[in-house]
């Protein structure tokens, strides 16, 4: 760290000590002094990055055990993307002395895959910011100076894998009710499998729309805070995905984990399914028994109002005897009530006005049971909250702006997403991406820490040894870093 401190020392202090006294001129231009000693903090950290590299790969090519194994080829100079900034420094190729494989020895001991330009914690921003709004809003965030192109920020997130949820509980949950909430958006696609390949209809539609799935656990709702009229869901989780057939299976099976490993489900009076009756949504009350399917709230008014759109000054009167029908009456009842709503419809709309009707009455009779449910309103059942959630949850950056997506990119983003509003830790998710390197040959034996090998010093060298360990207090930070990256480099 000599040239950092060197820079800090002969250069830094001045220019902080000339920004503070033009500061105290002129103390209404406290920007400029901010901005100042912001760029110079800066300047200090980019070279201490640096240095630190380039340090760290001097300490490989004088190695005497990496020369065992490896032989300098070529010295090139290099640049590595982080959250602070571009860092230019010198790095070393090596060529195995029995493979003949050529390798960058610091990015191994990095963590960097091949060929990889961007550290962790710029891909974290990266990551922060691309969630909520745009890959080039992510590429731009990725670094406080420079950016990474948006194509970049796509490959990163098409790359991605998901961990499965491991904040385990020590203790599952008692609840007396426990809700899923399921719903989807339709989000519209560049292309199916490849460029060029969506199909118009007759009416010059495309088939371009895909599904993206959101399901969400939680315990039930209560105030956003004392006196409110507000409420908010209590301990919610959630799942997206763009998934078919068998995938959703896998997903409500995933689902179903979530809900075992955190609640004591043999407890739970009942478990409430709030959806709007679709054939994936379905596929959950084969994978999780004891599901009581309610219709979520806004699909069935939205049907019941198809059905009194035309009534006019009677709407009301015509509500209120079909939710009458529907809480308490039978299916017959409601078909005599719907016959009696199509007489009422002018001449002129006879054809689009019963076509309308009969659809939204056949979609109540195939969720009969769910919609009763809804409407009667007991036993633990509370209002649904789906529409709201898929907005802010997917909506809000997939499908309200004008723009296109691939399945991969969708279903990627969906599962970002709930990842995000779990509280994911973008950086542990980043982490994860990394496979763990396995030890190479030769390398069985345990590390050595640097307090272990003063205390094999004191052991081996007898009466010497109080003098090793006094040493322990004063071993300069120069030798401390030696130590340190040395077990990486018996690492290799």
């Amino acid at each position: 760290m000599i040239k950092s401190i060197k820079h800090f020392a002969e250069e830094s202090i001045n220019i902080f000590e000339k920004l503070e006294d033009d500061f105290f001129k002129h103390p209404e231009k406290m920007a400029e002094y901010v901005k100042g000693i912001t760029k110079e903090l800066h300047k200090v950290g980019i070279l201490m990055i640096q240095e630190s590299l380039e340090q760290m790969n001097q300490q490989l090519k004088d190695s005497g055990k990496r020369t065992t194994g490896w032989y300098v080829e070529k010295d090139s100079q290099k640049q590595l993307v982080t959250s602070l900034g571009t860092v230019h420094f010198t790095k070393t190729l090596f060529m195995n002395r029995e493979t003949g494989k050529m390798e960058y020895l610091l990015d191994r001991i990095l963590g960097l895959e091949k060929h990889e330009r961007i550290t962790e914690d710029a891909i974290t921003e990266m990551l922060k910011e691309a969630v909520q709004t745009s890959y080039r809003r992510g590429g731009e965030e990725s670094s406080l100076e420079g950016t990474v192109s948006k194509q970049t920020v796509k490959a990163k997130l098409h790359g991605l894998k998901f961990p499965k949820d491991t904040k385990k509980p020590e203790k599952k949950k008692e609840v007396e009710y426990l809700y899923i909430e399921a719903d989807e958006d339709h989000v519209s696609l560049q292309f199916r499998e490849r460029k060029g390949d969506l199909i118009e209809s007759s009416n010059g539609q495309k088939n371009n729309c895909l599904i993206t799935k959101l399901v969400y656990v939680h315990e039930g709702i209560e105030p956003e805070a004392s006196q409110s009229k507000r409420y908010k869901l209590i301990n919610p989780y959630y799942f997206c995905r763009v998934c078919d057939g068998k995938d959703n299976e896998a997903f409500w099976d995933e689902i179903y984990e979530y809900m075992n490993e955190h609640y004591e489900l043999e407890k739970v009076k009942k478990i409430y399914l709030n959806a709007d009756g679709g054939g994936w949504i379905e596929t959950a009350r084969s994978r999780i028994k004891g599901l009581s399917y309610v219709l979520d709230e806004f699909h069935l008014q939205k049907y019941l109002i198809r059905l009194i759109s035309h009534m006019k000054d009677s709407a009301d009167d015509a509500l209120r005897e079909l939710k009458t029908a529907i809480r308490r009456g039978t299916k017959a009842e409601l078909c005599e009530i719907v016959e009696r709503l199509k007489n009422a419809l002018r001449e002129e709309s006879v054809n689009t006005g019963t076509k309308r009707l009969e659809q939204s009455r056949d979609y109540i009779l195939e969720n009969w049971g769910a919609a009763r449910l809804r409407l009667m309103h007991k036993d633990g059942v509370i209002g649904s909250s789906t529409e709201g959630h898929v907005s802010h949850v997917l909506s809000s950056r997939m499908s309200s702006r004008p723009m296109g997506w691939s399945r991969t990119g969708a279903g990627k983003m969906a599962q970002l997403r709930a990842y995000y509003y779990n509280g994911g830790d973008m950086l542990e998710l980043v982490r994860y991406q990394k496979a763990k390197l396995s030890k190479a040959a030769g390398c069985e034996r345990e590390i050595i820490l640097s307090t272990q090998m003063l205390k094999s010093e004191k052991n081996r060298h007898g009466i010497l040894g109080k003098y090793v360990e006094a040493m322990t207090h004063n071993v300069s930070l120069d030798t401390k870093k030696k130590v340190y990256f040395n077990e990486h480099i018996w690492g290799l």
